[in-house]
């Protein structure tokens, strides 16, 4: 491989014109076709096989009226102090706000609050409107009207909040990506010392992100792109690009250093930092890629986009970087020409690792011990989906929640749809009584038949709220009940397939892991060629993601420094996060395995003893991945400011996971291990070794035999033989 990618490196660098020239068309045509044919994103999703996505079916042909699939907003109404709804002044602006609603655009239908939805004190009450178009199809002139429609009220004196998704937005880029571009220029100015240097992966990494957005969203032309798919892709490629480009040109001028032109470091540095770029990035891919065993849409979807934005990011790093190095000319090195010591190598990591290798055992039990106690919330881990429970206390959407729960129950934010398929009202009937006898139960309503007579609807109202574990058992105890007759019982509704999405993205972590750490495994035996490296890479993924569990529980489950975070209402993990959160840092884990071992790998096959490759190897690669680290992380953080809940937990997250990775396992864990094992760290079994390719990431194949014996002759005065 590294022979390839040493000829593309020199290639591109002679024809850099001709290259540039290609990405920037290939970006000015995915701009053009972003501009003319990209759609909205989509916020819902369906889950096929799920039982609340059959009776969804079910009810859109037996209840075509009822406009089942459309979006839902919830209208509540409070009195004044001291008075109730339902004196004349009050109950008129109710019914004035009702009928402003029902002439609103894309509404199917809007419920009449005193006729059902008005609690004993007669001091709260709420209309349910049911729009004709799913959340996505909504217009904002449409959610104009509910929110105008609310002013209604308000001016004469009700207290009116509005709630649901039909207020719902799909998340936008902001300026929050602009404060991690900004960090990481900082670090990489510090880090290189040279403007040119740390302007090439920046400006590379916009070249890439550019691309991979401008794709999603001309692939939303031809398919529902889910709101986060974006944000995800934004998020990801521009974090790896960043680090990817980095990588090289940390290569490129330590060839410089050594005393190479510049065609020949741009050609060395593309074989050996490239081919590591190509394999971590490979193993991103593979993780984002098998996010579709979780065999959800939306988080198929996701996983593809983010991939493609990994492997444009790899493609920039292998193609228009080594461009752009041609371009740079001597300035790469801030003026300084080429040094007779390796500017790349760091002094600051060859005493870390010296002090590591010296006690072993000392800093891996203190390392395994620290992860082990952060990840202890992890034990309390509860998934959900977020709702309005869990919005800023300030917004409509939680002010309408917490009336709800305090004029009705907090059941009545969460009720359970069940759908009595087949049978007549008979069935439908008995079917309503044995629901109302089932613990946990608190209102069930009389059953709703359709045209036909051969379905019903059933609404049924547990007596906690919508999050609640009590609220779980209670749609498992009703699809546990045997259906009348003829029937079958299919519970749906908001909370049902919250639950439903939960217990999916629950079930598909352990065959996700199993998928991703196979794949790596064979991966990164291809690429180390050995057996424990590998194994010692993945059990050191285990600890930072468990540790990175720990850390997202007690901040966004528990509220420890909630506030700090801006973390408005603690409550359950995003369902989706644990699988999606393992697939990313999996694949930015093994980026860090790579970029620091390949470095020892390359001393190992150049001769350097075991303790001599691990501190060689680490001096020169620390530097780089500590940089990346804090790119990354300023990268992720950024994202901690977005208003929606679930990208402020997914940027928080990761940036979490690479804090812990890079410094407690990494930087610790690694160096650790490795010298305990020594040889051993790089022994295969010889019947592997012969059917395994030699892929030569560390670019044996580049060396003349003068340096071959350059080499010797440094490894023997550093032995002191």
């Amino acid at each position: 491989m590294a022979t390839y990618l040493y000829r593309l490196g020199k290639l591109a660098f002679r024809r850099r014109r001709l290259v540039l020239s290609l990405w920037l068309a290939t970006l000015a045509l995915l701009g053009a076709g972003a501009v003319l044919l990209s759609e909205p994103t989509v916020d819902g999703f369906s889950l096929p096989g799920t039982e609340s996505q059959r009776a969804q079916d079910v009810l859109a042909e037996a209840f075509p009226q009822a406009a089942a699939g459309g979006a839902q907003a919830r209208v509540v109404f409070a009195a004044p102090d001291g008075e109730k709804l339902t004196e004349a002044g009050n109950r008129a602006a109710v019914t004035a706000t009702v009928e402003r609603l029902r002439g609103a655009e894309q509404v199917a239908q809007v419920t009449d609050p005193f006729e059902g939805s008005i609690n004993r004190d007669a001091t709260t009450a709420y209309a349910e409107i049911t729009y004709r178009v799913p959340a996505v199809g909504l217009t904002e002139g449409a959610r104009e009207q509910l929110t105008a429609a609310a002013e209604t009220g308000r001016s004469a004196g009700v207290t009116v909040e509005v709630g649901g998704e039909a207020l719902e937005t799909a998340p936008e880029q902001s300026l929050t990506e602009v404060i991690g571009f900004a960090v990481a220029a900082i670090v990489l100015l510090i880090t290189f010392g040279s403007l040119v240097a740390a302007g090439l992966p920046l400006l590379t990494a916009l070249v890439g992100v550019g691309v991979a957005m401008t794709s999603v969203l001309v692939a939303s032309a031809f398919t529902d792109v889910n709101s986060t798919t974006p944000i995800l892709a934004l998020m990801l490629g521009l974090a790896v690009a960043i680090d990817y480009a980095l990588f090289i040109v940390s290569r490129y001028r330590h060839e410089l250093a050594l005393g190479r032109d510049h065609l020949e470091a741009a050609g060395r540095a593309t074989g050996t930092a490239g081919s590591a770029v190509t394999f971590a990035g490979a193993t991103v891919v593979i993780a984002l890629a098998a996010l579709a065993v979780a065999n959800v849409p939306f988080l198929t979807q996701m996983g593809l986009a983010a991939a493609g934005a990994v492997v444009v990011a790899v493609l920039v790093a292998l193609t228009l970087l080594p461009a752009m190095l041609g371009f740079a000319g001597a300035r790469i090195t801030g003026g300084a020409g080429r040094r007779t010591q390796d500017p790349e190598a760091s002094s600051a990591g060859r005493r870390w690792a010296t002090a590591v290798t010296v006690r072993p055992w000392l800093a891996l039990a203190g390392s395994v011990l620290a992860l082990a106690v952060i990840a202890i919330p992890a034990l309390d881990l509860r998934l959900g989906l977020p709702g309005d429970g869990v919005a800023a206390p300030d917004t409509t959407q939680r002010k309408a929640y917490d009336l709800t729960s305090e004029g009705f129950g907090a059941g009545f934010n969460g009720p359970l749809v069940v759908v009595v398929d087949g049978g007549d009202q008979a069935a439908a009937t008995a079917a309503a009584d044995t629901i109302r006898a089932l613990p946990g139960v608190a209102l069930v309503s009389p059953p709703v038949p359709n045209p036909a007579g051969d379905t019903a609807i059933l609404q049924v109202v547990p007596a906690e709220g919508p999050d609640s574990q009590g609220t779980t058992d209670l749609v498992h105890a009703i699809r546990g009940l045997d259906g009348p007759a003829g029937a079958d019982l299919l519970v749906t509704g908001t909370t049902a397939a919250n639950i439903d999405v939960s217990q999916r993205m629950g079930d598909a972590v352990g065959p996700y892991l199993l998928v991703i750490v196979a794949l790596a495994m064979l991966l990164l035996m291809v690429m180390f060629r050995s057996v424990l490296v590998p194994l010692k890479a993945i059990g050191g993924f285990l600890l930072s993601v468990a540790a990175t569990f720990g850390v997202v529980v007690a901040v966004f489950q528990w509220g420890w420094l909630a506030g700090v975070v801006g973390v408005e209402q603690p409550g359950p993990i995003m369902s989706l996060l644990p699988v999606l959160l393992i697939g990313i840092v999996f694949g930015l884990a093994m980026d860090y395995q790579v970029f620091l071992v390949s470095r020892m790998r390359e001393e190992h096959v150049h001769g350097a003893g075991p303790r001599a490759a691990v501190v060689d190897g680490f001096s020169h690669g620390a530097r780089v991945v500590t940089a990346a680290a804090v790119i990354m992380v300023s990268v992720f953080s950024g994202f901690i400011l977005a208003p929606e809940a679930q990208i402020k937990s997914i940027g928080f997250a990761l940036a979490v996971a690479i804090l812990l990775d890079a410094f407690l396992v990494r930087m610790t864990f690694v160096p650790a291990v490795m010298a305990l094992l020594g040889r051993r760290a790089w022994w295969l079994p010889r019947w592997l070794d012969r059917i395994m390719p030699d892929v030569d990431v560390e670019g044996d194949k580049l060396r003349t035999e003068e340096e071959v014996g350059r080499d010797v002759e440094r490894d023997l005065v550093a032995t002191g033989r």
